[in-house]
């Protein structure tokens, strides 16, 4: 009974999610979050364009809270809004966007569009990125393209800080899938070794010092190898 429960409240939340997404549009909302408390429901919604999402006066976010409330029987909902700073960064913005490119473009435009957004999120300083293309395009056939740039995990513990996301883009030919991986400056790499300029200076200094001690060692060995040369000679002369 109680597993039934689980899946149902798990069913209720996807549901509430993808309502949220679909009713603010797509490419609005990178992600919704649910959070409950004794006082009610908390919805988070990330995004990078706050100001379309609230609405003149606050108007889209009431509707929204109403809907909630009725449609889904929350008891109390609160929305919250998380502003996206760098949608660069965020894989879920930049596969919307890609979609809708190819939505509004036409499949036969996936090239230009994938590598001015690879552009564009390797120029707002992220490691790596790779941009991944299936359906078809663009001929009859389904066929996969890959976009890719920079440095990019994809195994072990740090491939957990790659931000990955997938959107679907509707065509007259059919659908085109997109998957975005993103793996942003601010990411904690657990096998990246910094090093900074003052180490490298010392490091530099103790190899030249290193040299000096060991030209020095050369020349004496060669001025005691001299002497004894000249000392053998004058035995010889002697002899």
């Amino acid at each position: 009974m109680e597993e039934k429960n689980v899946i149902k409240f798990k069913k209720d939340e996807f549901s509430i999610r993808e309502y949220i997404k679909k009713s603010l549009g797509k490419g609005r909302v990178s992600r919704v979050k649910i959070e409950y408390s004794p006082v009610g429901e908390k919805i988070i919604i990330s995004t990078s364009k706050p100001g379309l999402i609230i609405g003149r006066g606050g108007e889209k976010i009431n509707e929204l809270t109403s809907i909630l409330k009725n449609k889904f029987n929350l008891e109390n909902p609160y929305i919250e809004i998380n502003e996206i700073r760098i949608p660069e960064f965020d894989a879920q913005l930049m596969a919307d966007e890609i979609a809708l490119s190819i939505e509004r473009m036409g499949p036969l435009k996936f090239k230009v569009i994938s590598y001015r957004t690879l552009k564009r999120i390797m120029e707002a300083g992220a490691l790596g990125t790779e941009i991944r293309l299936s359906g078809k395009l663009p001929g009859s056939r389904a066929k996969q393209w890959r976009f890719s740039q920079g440095y990019l995990k994809k195994t072990g513990d740090p491939a957990k800080v790659v931000d990955r996301a997938q959107a679907l883009a509707q065509t007259k030919p059919g659908t085109v899938g997109v998957k975005v991986s993103i793996l942003s400056p601010e990411a904690i790499l657990t096998d990246q070794i910094s090093i900074n300029e003052e180490f490298l200076e010392k490091i530099k200094k103790n190899i030249k010092e290193e040299i000096e001690k060991r030209d020095q060692k050369e020349e004496e060995i060669e001025k005691r190898k001299s002497q004894i040369n000249k000392k053998q000679k004058k035995k010889e002369g002697l002899v």
